[in-house]
Formats: C-alpha cells, sequence, structure tokens
C-alpha cells in the first residue's frame, strides 16, 4: 500500500498541474454532442418544415433515437481507431462528423429531402457523438490515475451541460432564423468549439504502474502494468456483467427522460410550458450526477456506487406512482430530479470502472464496445414506458384520470432495476490480465 501511494504520488508530481487542461478540452468536445439530448426542441419545427415526411424521417427518428442508436455502434466501431490515432485526432473528426451532420440536416429542409435529413441527423451526427463520446475517456483516465471517476465525471457532464446550453440555443434561434437556419449555425459554432477542445487534448506521459490506484470492486485493488486488449475484455464475464448494467440504468433513465414532459402533465396536470421548465432542470441534475457521483466513486468504490444506483431507484420508481395518487408534486420532483442524478452517473462512472477491471491500454477502446448497450436502451426505454402507456390511456374509460397510466411501466422498470443490483453484486475483479 505505501509503495502504491508513493507511485502515485511520483506520478502526480509529474504530470503537475498541466493535466488540468485535459478536462477541458473534453468538456468542449462534450458540450458540442450533448446537445443530443436537446433535440426535441428541433422536432415539431423540423416537421413543421417538412409535413409529409415518412415515418424513417420524421422525429424523433432523425433528431434522437438513431443518433443514439449510432452513438454506441460508432463507439464500438471506431474504439481501436481512437487508440491508435489519440484523443486529439478523434475530436477533430468527431466536430468534422458532428457539425457536418447538423449543415446536411439544414440543407435537407431547405431543400425539402427527408433522406438528406436523415442522413445528416441521424447517420453523420450518431457518427460524431460516438467517437466524440469515446474520444477523451482513455486519455483521461491515463493523466488522472489517482482520480478517475472525478475526471471522466468532468467530461461527461460536459453531455449533460450541452443538452441545457443547447435547450435555450435552439429556442432562440428557430424563432429568429427558422430551424434549417439554426442547423447552418450550430453546425459552424460546435465545430469552432469541439475542435478548441480536440486541441486540448494530448497523450498522457509514461508513467510508472499506477493502474489501480483508484477504489475497485474488490476489497483488494491491484496494481497492473498494461492492460487488457479489447477482444481479451468483451470475452471476459466482466464485461458482460457491465453491459447489463448500463444497459439498465439507462433504459430506466432515458424512459422517463422521452416521456418526462407529458408524464409532469399526465399526473400533475402541469402546463406544457411548466413541464419544459423542469426537463431544464433535469439536464442540469443529469449534468451534475456525472460529475457527485462519478467523484463519489472514487472515494467508495465502482460496485458500491452502481449498488447506490439499482437499490435507491428501485425505491424511487415505485413510490413516483404513490406519489402521483396523493397529487405530492414536490416529493415527486425530487424523486425526478434524484433519477437523473444516478442516470448521469452511471455514464460518469462506467470508463473508471472499466479501468480498475481491465487496465487502462485500451480502455477507450473497450468503452466504445460497452457503449453499444446505450444503443439498445436508447430503444428499449423510451417503448417501455410509451407504448405501455398508450395501452393504458386507450383502455381508460372516458373522463377518468390519467393518473395511473404510468404504474405498469415504472414497476416493470423498477424490476428491471432489481435485475441491475444482482448483476452488480456478481461482478468480481478479473483473475487474469492479460494483454492477448
Amino acid at each position: 500500500m505505501r509503495q502504491r501511494n508513493a507511485e502515485v504520488a511520483r506520478s502526480r508530481s509529474h504530470m503537475g498541474t498541466r493535466r488540468w487542461t485535459i478536462p477541458l478540452g473534453a468538456i468542449l468536445v462534450h458540450l458540442g454532442i450533448g446537445s443530443v439530448y436537446a433535440w426535441s426542441t428541433l422536432n415539431r419545427p423540423i416537421m413543421t418544415a417538412l409535413p409529409t415526411l415518412p415515418w424513417w424521417a420524421s422525429p424523433p427518428y432523425t433528431t434522437f433515437t438513431s443518433a443514439l442508436v449510432l452513438l454506441g455502434l460508432s463507439a464500438a466501431t471506431w474504439g481501436p481507431w481512437v487508440e491508435r490515432r489519440g484523443a486529439r485526432a478523434a475530436g477533430r473528426l468527431a466536430a468534422l462528423c458532428f457539425s457536418c451532420g447538423l449543415i446536411v440536416g439544414g440543407a435537407g429542409l431547405l431543400l425539402r429531402q427527408p433522406l438528406l435529413l436523415f442522413l445528416g441527423m441521424g447517420i453523420l451526427c450518431g457518427i460524431g457523438c460516438g467517437i466524440g463520446y469515446i474520444a477523451p475517456v482513455s486519455t483521461l483516465v491515463k493523466w488522472f490515475p489517482d482520480r478517475r471517476g472525478m475526471a471522466t465525471g468532468f467530461a461527461i457532464m460536459g453531455f449533460g451541460g450541452g443538452a441545457f446550453l443547447a435547450g435555450y440555443a435552439n429556442a432562440f434561434l428557430i424563432e429568429r432564423v427558422g430551424v434549417a437556419n439554426t442547423l447552418f449555425v450550430l453546425g459552424g459554432v460546435y465545430l469552432l468549439i469541439m475542435l478548441a477542445g480536440a486541441s486540448l487534448l494530448r497523450p498522457a506521459p509514461a508513467s510508472p504502474r499506477v493502474e489501480a490506484v483508484a477504489a475497485t470492486p474488490s476489497n483488494h485493488p491491484r496494481i497492473v502494468s498494461d492492460g487488457m486488449t479489447r477482444a481479451a475484455a468483451v470475452r471476459t464475464p466482466q464485461f458482460a456483467l457491465l453491459w447489463g448494467m448500463l444497459c439498465i440504468n439507462v433504459t430506466a433513465g432515458i424512459g422517463i427522460l422521452a416521456q418526462a414532459s407529458p408524464m409532469m402533465q399526465d399526473l400533475f396536470g402541469r402546463s406544457p410550458k411548466e413541464a419544459a421548465a423542469v426537463v431544464a432542470i433535469i439536464s442540469v441534475f443529469n449534468a451534475g450526477g456525472r460529475l457527485l457521483w462519478s467523484s463519489a466513486s472514487d472515494l467508495i468504490g465502482r460496485r458500491t456506487t452502481y449498488l447506490v444506483f439499482f437499490g435507491a431507484q428501485i425505491g424511487l420508481f415505485l413510490l413516483i406512482p404513490v406519489l402521483a395518487k396523493l397529487g405530492a408534486w414536490y416529493p415527486f420532483l425530487a424523486c425526478l430530479l434524484l433519477v437523473f442524478t444516478m442516470y448521469g452517473g452511471g455514464f460518469a462512472t462506467i470508463p473508471a470502472f472499466l479501468a480498475d477491471l481491465f487496465g487502462t491500454a485500451n480502455v477507450g477502446a473497450i468503452h466504445g464496445a460497452l457503449l453499444t448497450a446505450w444503443s439498445v436502451a436508447a430503444v428499449l426505454g423510451p417503448v417501455i414506458i410509451t407504448e405501455l402507456s398508450s395501452r393504458a390511456r386507450a383502455a381508460l374509460a372516458p373522463g377518468m384520470s390519467n393518473v395511473a397510466i404510468y404504474d405498469q411501466p415504472l414497476r416493470l422498470l423498477a424490476g428491471l432495476l432489481a435485475v441491475g443490483l444482482v448483476l452488480t453484486l456478481l461482478v468480481k475483479p478479473v483473475r487474469a490480465r492479460s494483454g492477448t
């Protein structure tokens, strides 16, 4: 233990204050791609501009679901390339893909071409999101071997913060220049912001054996020299368990996120404007939870953090229907915001969890493969909430209250969270850390 602490101290001294520009660069890259979470503000303007859109080109398919599906798939596909070429090159490629996607989408609106809209916002932006999301991760965990959770939390906090800023920017620009020109303006702005962030990213200097200095899922942290390759890591039971954990945590959170505004209107009679204000607040808690929980995981351990996520959310998802029947608005709001801190926290904690288990050498590529869980959850969560609540609404007799229509989907999600709790308990340290 003393030897490990001494190695950590020497590593931190060697890196000095130079490393603190790396999280700033990561935040700037993620501010751009994080705007995808605010794309619901573009849905109605796009449908107004192109009222005859086919189903495959109409929101939310082009403005949310397809982009998130491509995020996970492109992160998995491009992960090894990101490890080879480095965070700076990956950040620049992400900036070009994401910004060009917005510009191509804007051209599709001007030319009334649904295919261009889909290729731009659904495909190019999704690829940019995937590459940009994983670009800083490997670099951050190597620059901050002593504070992995905090470092990745800073970066991934930018993803949540981007949604907050974009929500207001989108509405402001659409009102003044229209939705197509808004996409052109945002494409240029995000290109500059993300390129500036990418320029701050650089490889960490070689350091002594300081791999397992953060809290690990066991009570016996171990020091490793290199780390497993992606091919070796994805064949382990630990990877499968973490994939399931991330998929379940995202399914629960994104399901609520997809229906947050209608849910508040149905359960508590809030106006669309009041619900929209709460959605903006949600993005703040989503972003803050990424830094809060990932930093806490440095102290209490990654597995303990995920146990808290699942255990607390089981209770919260079962409590929400009760609060709705009681009309308890403020307790409901507190539950909702707490859920979103853990939704964001799950994203920010998982890269450090991967580094603890598999080493840092290829953590970017491994993280990219794991993000396919996000692709699955991006479809599964909204389907569970939307379809089940729609069926319950259709079964209501005329004049009946909507207050119970979310009971079944929330209970189903609570059951999934219980499965996630079991999966977390099964995670153990990787015994053989071969690079093959």
